[in-house]
């Protein structure tokens, strides 16, 4: 929720990310959630055009819904692609507006900014993808060692 997703949707997300199996069905999340189908429904709708989610096959009509590693990076390039539209969009506006407005100015600022953020993002995500496939170092007995707040 923190990170501006509704809490309904936050919570299905969280669902899956710590299922064991890595994915879940909509009676799964509902009974996990004890929510309603529609609610899962409305959720799994709105986190899979957002590329948080995906589809898979199960049983006979039903579908899983996982939300894996590679839909973090998907979602991430999704996100840095809509800055770069938003960069062409604001230019349109410069050309519209006239290049010599302060309006067009301001324009143009928000597209050179938006383009760099989305650029930086997409070159950041390209570099960190393969986090994404290892596995976390943990120590020999299998539990993860606490962090330090300084580490």
């Amino acid at each position: 929720m923190q990170s501006g997703l509704p809490k309904m949707m936050a919570r299905v997300l969280t669902c899956l990310f710590i299922a064991d199996a890595g994915s879940l069905t909509a009676s799964e999340l509902a009974r996990h959630l004890q929510v309603s189908p529609a609610s899962i429904s409305k959720a799994i709708t709105f986190l899979e055009s957002q590329g948080l989610v995906r589809r898979e096959p199960d049983e006979g009509r039903r579908e899983r819904y996982v939300a894996d590693s590679d839909v973090w990076y998907q979602s991430t390039i999704a996100g840095a692609r809509g800055n770069i539209q938003l960069a062409e969009t604001a230019r349109q506006g410069v050309a519209i507006l006239g290049r010599h407005t302060q309006a067009a100015a301001r324009l143009e600022n928000i597209a050179r900014f938006v383009d760099f953020i989305g650029e930086s993002i997409i070159r950041a995500a390209e570099q960190a993808r393969e986090i994404l496939h290892t596995a976390p170092a943990t120590p020999q007995d299998g539990a993860a060692e606490p962090r330090s707040d300084r580490e």
